[in-house]
């Protein structure tokens, strides 16, 4: 639907204070800001947060000293320019201009000169993380609208680990069966796809956790289970595939090494197209589900901007793992797996045909 946000807050397990009821009714809380002439409460109203288009960090040269300094710009609309100018006119050089949040000073910068333009700098003795806050607080007192809780769900940590302990248990057991099925059936490529299949797992993982230094670490939604799920059926389909192919391919009398070389070749057309579709997919659920300033969501913005934006991160968590999985059911399904199973074919007991679902050949 259109204008909600839904927002999540983690809920560790020893934490027993914690009031989720609470922090979504403080959230649905919108400050007000207010721009006021001189340091004291009661002081003339200048603008609103309505007349703020945006604050933002800057990284400018002390002209004094020549080091590096944080400053915050603001830019205003239209509606706040004649009035800042006026009040900057009437100040500069002996006065102040308070920014209050609600009943709370947050800033008080002095008045050097006229602003006339909508364009202005707070300066002070900022780190950038100072300043950073500064322009957060005024970016979110600027919010044009009013935010009402609606609904909340609030599942407890006992919860939440006793489904995440029943997941993990389903899934192991899940991936024995499958894998033993696949092996029983497929024989030594299907014992190749099994280790294959718990790479794809192991990458999937190690991607969400922020196991890798440039990839961040990220929230595993229950949907974003059923990604890694979905992503290792299709890593099944692609070793299933490529073993039917291995299999036609030695019955109709190649040898062996030449039956997995055309057994890759010849399954990769139809993995591919399957795994392909589902990239699209997954892309499009990023796109449609996930942040806006995203890649995915700036480059189908033109499209999804007709729906209205979504903030619905537990399809977005679907769309992410389905992603991952699936590129990573390219390398391990596809790569490795064809790897292993060539260099394992070079072994001398494992040269026999009936190992690969073959008929043995009679000299």
């Amino acid at each position: 639907k259109k204008n909600k946000v839904m927002v999540s807050f983690p809920w560790q397990a020893n934490e027993e204070s914690f009031d989720p009821e609470a922090a979504v009714s403080e959230l649905g809380e919108t400050a007000k800001l207010v721009f006021r002439k001189g340091k004291e409460e009661k002081g003339e109203q200048v603008l609103t947060g309505n007349d703020v288009k945006k604050a933002e960090v800057r990284q400018t040269q002390d002209e004094t000293t020549g080091n590096i300094k944080y400053v915050v710009s603001l830019t205003l609309n239209n509606s706040g320019k004649k009035a800042f100018a006026d009040a900057t006119t009437e100040l500069a050089g002996k006065g102040f201009i308070s920014i209050w949040m609600d009943d709370k000073c947050i800033s008080a910068p002095s008045v050097n000169s006229a602003i006339t333009d909508g364009e202005c700098v707070i300066e002070g003795k900022f780190t950038y993380d100072s300043a950073k806050a500064l322009a957060d607080k005024i970016n979110a007192g600027s919010i044009p609208f009013d935010l009402k809780t609606t609904s909340t769900n609030i599942i407890s940590p006992t919860l939440g680990e006793g489904a995440k302990n029943a997941m993990v248990l389903a899934g192991l057991i899940a991936f024995i069966v499958i894998a033993a099925y696949i092996i029983v059936i497929y024989k030594l490529p299907g014992f190749v796809a099994s280790i294959a299949l718990i790479g794809q797992v192991v990458g999937s993982i190690a991607c969400i956790t922020g196991f890798f230094g440039n990839i961040d670490s990220f929230t595993l939604t229950i949907p974003g289970i059923a990604g890694i799920i979905l992503s290792i059926g299709m890593g099944v389909d692609a070793n299933v595939i490529t073993a039917e192919r291995i299999k036609e391919e030695l019955n109709n009398g190649k040898t062996l090494n030449g039956a997995i070389e055309l057994g890759y070749k010849r399954a990769w057309s139809a993995v591919f197209d399957g795994n392909i579709t589902v990239v699209f997919v997954a892309i499009i659920l990023m796109g449609a589900f996930g942040p806006t300033d995203s890649v995915f969501g700036t480059l189908l913005s033109p499209v999804f901007s007709v729906f209205g934006a979504s903030t619905a991160g537990t399809i977005y968590s679907l769309g992410y793992t389905l992603l991952v999985g699936i590129l990573l059911n390219f390398v391990f399904g596809i790569f490795c797996s064809r790897l292993m199973l060539s260099s394992l074919s070079k072994f001398k007991c494992f040269k026999k045909r009936k190992l690969y679902g073959g008929a043995e050949i009679n000299e």
